[in-house]
């Protein structure tokens, strides 16, 4: 039986992802954040669903919580075969209005979250010299939107991230695919907090209402017929977990794409390209 880590399993595409790799047969490990207390029930639901699924505790912000986890799991099943990055919230506001602070916590859940949970799981991935690494990005990875800025830069660090990662663990056997949502109504929306800086808010007048109305917007979208289910997104899970190793895409963009699936048709073969040089580069420097 294959075995599955998956982050933010409390709620959103997480917490379906889980269930859905359960009925399929996978060993899931579900981990969040206090599952014993906040998210005693969401806990208690996903086991009661499937004994496939086993919930843990794991803070990605925290790297402690995040080793002692993924060193839990390997010590019960030997090896990992798949990662899901998924835990993440979103800030959305007047870009200026937050301060240094509220901009490290959004970078310290998307982006250096996923960095932690990544080294903790590559030793016993490449040990195996098997795995696969889901990263959950977004289009905001590759589109800048107005008033995500803070959101925007977290996910723009995974994708380069993720992208460098997936030439370097190649080797190894090791696959790194990013998964980009577009909208769809999983909690996130209103994840983030208010803007910290009052007096930047003040200076920007009516415009400081803005983000909400942009977020009403998505709100009233999502509750039309024209939404598409979460389970969009889980479907791109489970399809990149079960293709082939070396088949599987570096990008999959779910839902709607605004755009972002032609973006990426046009700009990674010039990715592909430039990494083709420098790796024929470093065969000419051996000798």
């Amino acid at each position: 039986m294959k075995n599955v880590v998956i982050t933010g399993s409390s709620s959103g595409f997480g917490f379906l992802a889980a269930k859905s790799l359960a009925e399929k047969g996978y060993k899931v490990w579900a981990t969040m954040r206090n599952p014993d207390s906040k998210n005693a029930e969401k806990k208690q639901e996903l086991e009661g669903f499937n004994s496939n699924i086993k919930v843990l505790e794991l803070d990605v912000t925290n790297d402690a919580s995040v080793t002692n986890a993924i060193n839990k799991i390997a010590e019960e099943d030997t090896k990992i075969d798949t990662l899901i990055n998924n835990a993440g919230v979103m800030y959305v506001g007047i870009s200026e209005a937050y301060n240094i602070e509220q901009v490290k916590q959004q970078m310290d859940i998307n982006f250096y979250g996923i960095v932690r949970t990544t080294q903790a799981v590559l030793p016993y991935m490449r040990a195996s010299k098997n795995g696969l690494i889901i990263n959950t990005s977004s289009l905001a990875g590759r589109l800048s939107f107005p008033y995500f800025g803070i959101y925007n830069a977290s996910k723009f660090a995974m994708e380069g991230y993720s992208q460098a990662l997936r030439y370097e663990v190649a080797p190894f056997g090791v696959e790194v695919c990013i998964v980009e949502p577009g909208p769809f109504q999983t909690g996130l929306l209103y994840s983030g907090p208010k803007e910290a800086h009052d007096e930047v808010l003040a200076d920007y007048g009516d415009f400081k209402d803005v983000p909400l109305a942009v977020l009403k917007n998505f709100e009233g979208f999502f509750n039309s017929e024209d939404a598409l289910s979460p389970q969009v997104v889980v479907d791109d899970y489970v399809k990149l977990i079960e293709t082939l190793k070396g088949e599987r895409a570096t990008r999959t963009v779910s839902g709607i794409d605004y755009g972002t699936v032609d973006y990426n048709e046009k700009t990674q073969p010039i990715q592909d390209a430039l990494i083709s040089d420098v790796l024929q580069m470093e065969h000419l420097l051996k000798y």
